[in-house]
């Protein structure tokens, strides 16, 4: 006679549920197991990355990924709360990483332009492959942004975001909501190019790349862009 499986109740909540099925987003949903699993194995048996999650609370109670589901556990699963600082009751890593800090795939390099423009810290390089990624994201505590859902699901990895949208544009005003940077915004403060910190002055030359910056036409639309792109937030 064949045992008959255990069951856990699982729901992820937010945008978490971008990753579901349609039919699966928003209610619980029941986990069959003959062989116990961890909590990060079950999250991403669903195909949600461990790297977006911030809490789990196992009936009721905040756990780390390590725990081991048991038989009629209840799962809540739920994403990085970047307005809301919920240290205390952390347990799937050390503390959340609030310095909006990146580091982007092969794929992404207009978002990376458009991010350093903004005057955020954002690593990019069209050759990188995935160990250095996970590299630079590990070593420099940066957060990894990426279209590819595996790469986020690689163990070392912490703190990491799947894009949903595919335009560079979209990309970045998806980026500045999701991790609540309105307020964090500098504009022309970054070189576009290089990534290093500019000069303030009307022309500036870029100390890294030696890439001249003026105020331009082309300054005042992306001025208008940025406002809108901050009061839509």
């Amino acid at each position: 006679m064949n045992p008959s499986p255990a069951r856990a109740y699982i729901r992820f909540y937010a945008e978490l549920n971008d990753h579901l099925d349609a039919q699966d987003r928003h209610r619980d949903l029941e986990h069959e197991f003959f062989v116990p699993a961890s909590v990060k194995d079950t999250i991403e048996s669903f195909g949600v990355p461990h790297s977006e999650v911030e809490l789990v609370l196992v009936n009721g109670d905040s756990s780390d990924f390590s725990r081991v589901l048991r038989d009629g556990d209840r799962i809540s699963v739920y994403p990085v709360f970047e307005s809301l600082d919920i240290t205390p009751e952390l347990r799937v890593r050390r503390h959340a990483l609030r310095d909006p800090r990146f580091v982007l795939d092969v794929h992404l390099g207009r978002l990376a332009a458009y991010l350093r423009m903004l005057g955020f810290d954002t690593v990019y390089r069209n050759y990188a492959g995935d160990p250095e990624l996970v590299r630079i994201s590990v070593g420099e505590k940066r957060i990894l942004l990426t279209r590819d859902r595996g790469l986020l699901m690689h163990s070392a990895i912490t703190h990491g975001y799947w894009l949903r949208e595919t335009d560079s544009r979209r990309q970045t005003a998806e980026v500045v909501h999701r991790f609540d940077l309105a307020r964090s915004v500098r504009p022309f403060t970054r070189c576009m190019v290089c990534n290093h910190p500019l000069p303030e002055a009307p022309t500036r030359q870029c100390p890294g790349c030696g890439r001249l910056y003026w105020q331009g036409s082309h300054y005042v639309r992306m001025q208008g862009w940025i406002a809108q792109l901050v009061s839509q937030d």
